[in-house]
């Protein structure tokens, strides 16, 4: 076969070695490149769970972050389908309509994930409790039609309140519900669920550099964005979101963060946010927002509600006694506010 001088000079007929020295040139060459270019990205998002879910990448990192983005967002459409408190046909609608009467069998991740509610409602004191469903039926917050109920009305939706009435048999997979009108919903934990679920489709793809979030309020890192060593996440004021109060690092990390900013309603004169308390049956106050990290989204977003509910003090002695979790309080002063931090921030 007959060559020309261009082949040659285009590298077609070099030995191997120099074939694969210069390909390893080239491939470094593109890496400078990258990392002296400014801090790009790529973006994948789609919407689950009442919330937009984003995948941030470095631009030009991986050459199958658009399948492996694909593949994560398809896995938090499923697990919607199974979690979701609206969908009837889902595992927990089933669990909801039938666990009260005889115990009900539910697939090995979802029991795994409910056996996750019930260790996180021991360790804060009943602060998070997925059964707190009747609670916000009966505050009207199900339908977002707000309304402070009666005395008696709070009362007996207390009582169907308790993931310690909860039946559990492990050999099945299976639970039974305390009570008559109890109910489990996920909407606490659900989406931080969804991240760790999808993040190991994307770990398992090959990508160790990205950023992914569920509707802002749930945030899971890896790796790092190009041109530092963590990605940075803005924590917003609670009733402004255009002001930006700090920025979190974040590695390998995950933070979630409660609020009542926009889920509330006023009754005589009195502000009552949609976090409710499932000790006592009433909206938690005298917080604006409070952030959990932790390391995996799981934690951290129900983390983030039952601090919210626990407030500044029983947070610090939580935070005490587990040192991979930080919390970061924004609470009222005056017309201004206050930012606190305990743990690992």
């Amino acid at each position: 076969m007959r060559s020309s001088r261009r082949s040659f000079l285009t590298g077609r007929f070099l030995s191997p070695e120099a074939q694969a020295a210069k390909e390893a040139e080239e491939a470094a060459a593109r890496a400078r490149a990258l990392a002296d270019a400014p801090a790009q990205y790529m973006q994948y998002s789609r919407r689950a769970m009442a919330a937009e879910f984003v995948i941030f990448t470095n631009a030009g990192e991986y050459e199958n972050a658009f399948e492996a983005a694909v593949e994560a967002l398809d896995e938090v459409t499923r697990l919607e389908k199974v979690l979701s408190y609206f969908l009837p046909e889902s595992e927990i609608s089933r669990l909801n309509e039938d666990g009260p009467y005889y115990p009900v069998s539910v697939s090995p991740e979802v029991y795994l994930l409910l056996q996750t509610c019930k260790a996180l409602y021991e360790a804060t004191g009943g602060a998070f409790d997925m059964t707190a469903t009747p609670l916000s039926e009966v505050w009207g917050f199900m339908r977002r039609e707000g309304r402070v109920p009666a005395e008696e009305e709070r009362l007996d939706a207390l009582a169907k309140v308790s993931t310690g009435k909860i039946q559990w048999f492990n050999e099945d997979s299976a639970l039974q519900l305390g009570c008559e009108g109890m109910k489990v919903s996920l909407g606490s934990i659900g989406k931080g669920f969804a991240l760790d679920s999808a993040a190991g489709i994307l770990e398992r793809a090959g990508l160790n550099d990205f950023l992914f979030h569920g509707g802002l309020s749930s945030v899971l890192a890896r790796g790092a964005r190009r041109g530092r060593e963590d990605w940075l996440v803005g924590l917003h004021h609670p009733l402004r979101k255009d002001e930006r109060l700090m920025e979190i690092p974040l590695k390998d990390r995950a933070l979630g963060t409660s609020g009542s900013a926009t889920q509330f309603f006023w009754s005589n004169g009195k502000r009552f946010g949609h976090v409710l308390d499932p000790r006592t049956g009433f909206p938690a106050s005298n917080v604006l927002s409070a952030t959990a990290l932790a390391p995996n989204a799981t934690e951290a977003d129900a983390l983030a509600t039952a601090f919210y509910v626990m407030g500044p003090e029983q947070t610090e002695a939580f935070c005490a006694n587990r040192p991979e979790i930080g919390a970061i309080f924004v609470l009222p002063a005056g017309t201004n506010v206050k930012i606190v931090k305990f743990g690992n921030v």
